[in-house]
């Protein structure tokens, strides 16, 4: 039999953690368009491993993404966290950490995102906490090319600091809004796979 050897599954693994970054990144920054509701629509919703705890998380997701067009897409998102004012759920870090937006989360994760040699992008409105730019750090800090910073230290620091005190509240929040369907799937779906990073975090502590 020819079996892969480890290193190849090791590889593979990092970058579907990576990929699933990036598509939580897409998601939570603007609403999906026709293209990628039909991509999500047809996606496997069989874990390779049967009973994964990803597994039911995303085939709620897969199935809401079914029962979705772009026009709904939109609509949802603009109801939860567009419109003129204060959203009706915030997508910040500082919120949910501080109570305020812009406040001192914000000012040290600009300090780590500095550190790590990314500089925000100007023509992006939002700040730096919102919760898809982090997804976009933790996919670089796994699947850019510089190993100084792209490697199982660094991601576990930033995601310790940045990511796993917060996103699970905000979860929460989107999950328990009346007029959430996609994106309480999506909310469902990053709470697990949240609950999923951490726990493979804290099994490399002392491996440092």
């Amino acid at each position: 039999m020819n079996e892969s050897p480890p290193l190849s599954s090791a590889l593979d693994e990092e970058i579907a953690r990576a990929e699933v970054y990036g598509l939580l990144a897409r998601l939570w920054f603007a609403p999906p368009d026709a293209e990628l509701l039909g991509a999500l629509g047809v996606a496997v919703t069989v874990a390779p491993a049967a009973g994964g705890f990803l597994e039911e998380p995303w085939r709620a997701l897969v199935g809401a993404a079914r029962g979705t067009d772009a026009a709904g897409a939109r609509a949802e998102y603009d109801a939860l966290f567009g419109g003129i004012g204060k959203p009706e759920v915030l997508l910040y870090g500082s919120h949910y950490l501080s109570g305020f937006l812009n406040d001192k989360p914000l000012a040290q994760l600009r300090t780590d995102v500095a550190r790590l040699g990314l500089v925000r992008d100007e023509t992006i409105g939002e700040t730096e906490d919102h919760i898809a730019c982090l997804c976009e750090v933790m996919r670089y800090l796994i699947a850019g090319d510089d190993v100084a910073v792209s490697n199982l230290k660094e991601q576990q620091a930033f995601f310790a600091r940045h990511v796993q005190p917060w996103v699970p509240a905000m979860c929460d929040a989107v999950r328990q809004h009346p007029k959430a369907r996609l994106y309480a799937a999506l909310a469902g779906f990053t709470q697990a796979f949240v609950g999923v990073e951490a726990q493979g975090f804290d099994m490399l502590d002392g491996s440092f």
